[in-house]
This record gives structure tokens, C-alpha cells and sequence, in this order.
């Protein structure tokens, strides 16, 4: 029987909401069947307040290739810090611009 996924995360953060969600690390298809014991998340920001599955209202993220954690825990505390090094304009590669240019019609 599958285990349930872990619940959603929601942290709000200087009128963002960062979402994430820790998961057990996919094993590589190459090695020996095992279960995982390491954690990555996935997570989106929105705007505290929008309608996440709006197109164009969610920035998401994820841990990288490289990324992994020895507790579900560690994995949203990194997800949390990586949403707000977003929201703050200090992560190298992912900005919430899009989300604070984007205008409702209307």
C-alpha cells in the first residue's frame, strides 16, 4: 500500500505564500531495489492569497539533482529557505518578478 504524501507546507513570507512538500528521494533506476531514506521537496510561491492553480500565479522549485535530506523536516526547512532567498531576490536563477508583474484584468 503507497504511503500517503506528506502533507503541504505553507509558510507566509513578505505577502507571499511558500508552499512546499517533502518527498522521498526517487531512487535511480540503475540501482538495486531499495527504498529511500533521504528527502527532496518541491515546492511554489504565489501571492498570499492567489489561487495557486491560476496559470501564471505560481513560481515553482524543487531541490536539484544533487539535493538530499536525512529527514522530511530538513527537506521543508531548506525548501522554506529557498522560497524566501527567492521572494527576497537573492537566489541565483529563480525570481518572483513574473508573479509581482503579473496584473488581474479588471
Amino acid at each position: 500500500m503507497p504511503d500517503e504524501a506528506a502533507p503541504w507546507r505553507v509558510f507566509e513570507y513578505e505577502g507571499f505564500d511558500i508552499h512546499v512538500q517533502a518527498q522521498l528521494k526517487p531512487m535511480p533506476a540503475h540501482a538495486a531495489p531499495q527504498v529511500s531514506d533521504r528527502y527532496v521537496y518541491i515546492g511554489f510561491i504565489c501571492r498570499h492569497g492567489a489561487h495557486a492553480d491560476a496559470p501564471g500565479e505560481t513560481l515553482h522549485f524543487h531541490a536539484s539533482g544533487d539535493d538530499e535530506f536525512k529527514s522530511a523536516d530538513d527537506a521543508v526547512q531548506e525548501a522554506r529557505h529557498i522560497g524566501r532567498s527567492i521572494i527576497d531576490g537573492t537566489h541565483p536563477d529563480i525570481s518572483v518578478l513574473p508573479l509581482v508583474s503579473h496584473h488581474h484584468p479588471g
